[in-house]
C-alpha cells in the first residue's frame, strides 16, 4: 500500500524522519507520539501514511480527526491525502468556508476530517458528526495552535472525543509545554529538529546605506530576477508599503497577511504556486504550514525578533535537498542579531538596476469547481478543444468547491479568453477572467 502511494505521489523513498515515524507507529500502535520536525521536512506525509492502518473501510463515520492552526494548512493536508489515492474520503472544515457545504459533506461522512479548532468545535456543538467514531487524533503544528490561542477550543474538542486510542502531536518547536487536556501519557518523542539544519542554505547580508531599507530591497529584488522569493516583514504596514512601491514600478507580486480576506489570501498563494508571480510580500503568517514549494530566496526585510522566527522563515527555502538563499537586509544602524550564528556573505548591490519582464505564466479564474462536478481533466480538455491551447501552454490547475484557477502562458491569455467566451464547460455556463 505505502509503495503504491509513493509511486502515485512520484516519491522515490521516504526521508529518515518519515521512516522513523512509520516504524514507531508500526511497532507501538498503542503508544502516543510527539513528532518534532521543522517546517518543510515532510511531516504531513509522515502522519498520513501510518494512520491508514487505523482506518477501517467498513466503518461509516469520522475515524481520524486532524486539528490544525490555519485554513491553508487544513486545505494542504486535504489535498495531500486526496492525491495519495487511498480510497478513503477526507473533508476539510475551516472558518470562512461555507458551513452548508460542510454540513452536506457529513451526510456521507469522511473517514478523515481535517480542520481548524474553531470550526471543528462549531460542528461538535451542533452534532453534525458522531464523535464516538473518532479513534485517532492528530494535533498538527500544535505549537502554532497554542500561539494562536486555540487552547479553549482544543480542550472542548478533545473532551468530546470519548474513544481516542491514538494521539499524534507534531511541532516545529522544541520545549512547548503540552497541556493536560491533550491527553498524552508518556508519549514517545521523535526529534528531528537538529538533524534538519540544511547545508544547502546560503546566508547573505545586504547593507542599506540609507535609514529606509526600501531602496536596498528594490535593488535586491531586481538582482534576484524571476525566481521565487518570499519577503518577510514583522508588520502588515510594512507589507502594504512595499507592495505600493512595487505597484508603482509595475512589478508583478502579491501580498499575504492576516488582515486580508480568505479568498484574497488563497488567490495570492495560488498565483505564487503556479508561477504567475514570483514575489510574495508577507508577515510571519507565511513562515509555516503553507504549500508553497521550491522557493529559492527568503528575504528578511525586517529582522526576525527570535531564533525561532528566523528558523521558520528560512525553512521555506532549501527544502528537501533543494538549494536556497536567505538575505538579511541591515539598516544603517542595524546589526545581525546575536542569536544568528550562521556564517554570512556580504552582498554588494548595483547602483543601477532594472526589473525583469513578468513571468511567462498568468492565472485565469473559472467560476465552477468540484461541487459543479468539474475536475482538472475537464478543464484541460475544455481549454485545449475550445481555447485552442497546446498542452504545454497549460500550467498548474487548482479546483476548489465552486471555483478553479488555471495557469496559462501569459502571451495566450487574451486569445484563449476570446475563444472560450460564451462556450459551456460540461454544459455549464462559466465566467473566465484573468487574475492580475
Amino acid at each position: 500500500m505505502i509503495q503504491k502511494i509513493l509511486s502515485t505521489l512520484k516519491i522515490e523513498a521516504l526521508n529518515p524522519m518519515q521512516q522513523a515515524v512509520l516504524r514507531a507507529i508500526d511497532t507501538r500502535k498503542d503508544r502516543d507520539l510527539v513528532l518534532l520536525s521543522p517546517t518543510g521536512s515532510g511531516k504531513t506525509l509522515a502522519f498520513l501514511l501510518p494512520i491508514l492502518s487505523f482506518l477501517k473501510p467498513e466503518v461509516t463515520g469520522v475515524q481520524a480527526l486532524i486539528l490544525v492552526p490555519s485554513r491553508e494548512l487544513a486545505m494542504q493536508i486535504e489535498n495531500v491525502f486526496k492525491s495519495m489515492g487511498t480510497g478513503f474520503k477526507i473533508n476539510c472544515c475551516y472558518g470562512g468556508h461555507d458551513t452548508k457545504v460542510e454540513r452536506n459533506n457529513f451526510l456521507h461522512p469522511p473517514a478523515v476530517l481535517v480542520g481548524t479548532p474553531g470550526r471543528i468545535m462549531y460542528h461538535i456543538e451542533r452534532e453534525t458528526f458522531d464523535t464516538r467514531m473518532v479513534k485517532t487524533l492528530i494535533l498538527d503544528e500544535f505549537d502554532k495552535s497554542l500561539e494562536f490561542g486555540f487552547q479553549k477550543e482544543m480542550d472542548f474538542i478533545i473532551q468530546h472525543l470519548p474513544n481516542i486510542n491514538k494521539r499524534i502531536l507534531t511541532s516545529a518547536t522544541k520545549g512547548v509545554e503540552i497541556p493536560a487536556f491533550a491527553g498524552l501519557v508518556q508519549p514517545e518523542e521523535i526529534n528531528f529538529l537538529q538533524e534538519h539544519i540544511s547545508p544547502q542554505l546560503t546566508l547573505k547580508t545586504v547593507r542599506s546605506v540609507e535609514q529606509d531599507k526600501l531602496t536596498a530591497l528594490m535593488a535586491l529584488l531586481a538582482t534576484i530576477g524571476n525566481e521565487t522569493t518570499l519577503v518577510f516583514c514583522n508588520h502588515r504596514d510594512a507589507v502594504d508599503r512595499i507592495s505600493e512601491v512595487l505597484h508603482k514600478k509595475g512589478v508583478i507580486h502579491d501580498v499575504y497577511h492576516g488582515k486580508l480576506e480568505q479568498d484574497e489570501r488563497q488567490l495570492a498563494l495560488v498565483k505564487f504556486r503556479n508561477g504567475s508571480n514570483q514575489i510574495l510580500i508577507t508577515t510571519d503568517l507565511a513562515s509555516r504550514g503553507l504549500d508553497i514549494p521550491a522557493i529559492r530566496h527568503v528575504i528578511h526585510y525586517q529582522l526576525p525578533n527570535t531564533l525561532e522566527t528566523y528558523t521558520h522563515r528560512n525553512g521555506r527555502t532549501a527544502r528537501m535537498h533543494a538549494e536556497g538563499t536567505a538575505y538579511l537586509i541591515l539598516g544603517a544602524e542595524e546589526f545581525i542579531p546575536p542569536f544568528i550564528k550562521d556564517e554570512s556573505v556580504e552582498m554588494e548591490l548595483p547602483a543601477k538596476y532594472s526589473f525583469p519582464a513578468p513571468s511567462d505564466w498568468a492565472t485565469i479564474y473559472i467560476s465552477a469547481g468540484k461541487k459543479d462536478k468539474i475536475n482538472k481533466i475537464d478543464i484541460v480538455g475544455f481549454l485545449i478543444q475550445k481555447g485552442g491551447l497546446l498542452k504545454e501552454e497549460l500550467g498548474l490547475i487548482e479546483v476548489q468547491d465552486f471555483i478553479a484557477y488555471v495557469a496559462v502562458k501569459r502571451n495566450k491569455v487574451s486569445s484563449v479568453l476570446d475563444k472560450v467566451k460564451g462556450q459551456k464547460l460540461k454544459n455549464k455556463s462559466v465566467k473566465m477572467v484573468l487574475q492580475e
